[in-house]
């Protein structure tokens, strides 16, 4: 008997532990960047506002924009938590997207050539992004034109990136431009079924993605004599 009061005590602090655990824990609203309009992206939850830095969501046009728009619903964007907003709100940035595993399994049938290929890119203010494109021909292609393709693809994504913004080029990717740009890039080579971009991965932060609300207040220095400030002979900032 007294070791199933035992057992039973320490379930009961078990639970109270785990109830108080949750307690502890804030909601925080999470919100898109600059290039998405700031839209809300949702809710987390977190014990200390530090442990909301680093943290990735998901989500898609449909959710973030609130358009049941089914031509975008295969599309999921990827943003990263980078600061919390003076406002409470965690400010994120945009870090990539990619298409539903169903969806490129559905462009890909039996009897099609499929052309994927990967690339960095450089835009024009200097945003490095990763783009993973993927072509599909209507009928099986000769080794020799997919590689040419594949080519041809290649350069047309360098030429866009040299001539847009991260911005505009991440909008246009995301849009469809970018696609119909590579289409119409290779249709002398082949008129291919669909073009689409399958995956991207953003390595810099853009320009765009300025916070919607100023960072918290620096508290005051005190008032005062202070010591002089002591400049280092050859120290120089550096950009990671």
């Amino acid at each position: 008997m007294a070791e199933k009061e035992s057992g039973g005590t320490k379930k009961s602090t078990l639970a109270r532990t785990v109830k108080d655990k949750w307690r502890s824990k804030h909601s925080y609203k999470v919100r898109a960047p600059g290039l998405f309009q700031h839209a809300e992206l949702g809710e987390t939850v977190a014990t200390e506002p530090e442990q909301l830095i680093g943290r990735t969501l998901e989500t898609t046009f449909p959710e973030l924009s609130g358009i049941q728009d089914a031509g975008k619903a295969h599309v999921k964007l990827r943003f990263k938590i980078e600061r919390l907003g003076g406002d409470g709100v965690a400010e994120t940035r945009f870090i990539g997207h990619d298409l539903t595993s169903d969806y490129v399994r559905r462009l890909a049938r039996r009897k099609r050539s499929k052309i994927d290929t990967s690339l960095v890119v450089t835009t024009k203010d200097g945003v490095q992004i990763i783009v993973k494109p993927v072509a599909v021909g209507e009928q099986r292609l000769q080794t020799r034109l997919r590689a040419e393709l594949r080519h041809k693809m290649v350069e047309v994504l360098n030429e866009q990136a040299a001539t847009h913004t991260a911005v505009e080029f991440v909008r246009e990717m995301l849009q469809g431009e970018l696609s119909k740009a590579l289409a119409h890039g290779v249709k002398t080579l082949y008129p291919l079924k669909k073009i689409e971009i399958r995956s991207s991965v953003v390595l810099g932060l853009i320009e765009d993605e300025i916070p919607s609300s100023p960072p918290p207040a620096e508290p005051e220095a005190p008032s005062g004599p202070t010591e002089p400030e002591i400049a280092t002979a050859g120290a120089e900032d550096t950009v990671a």
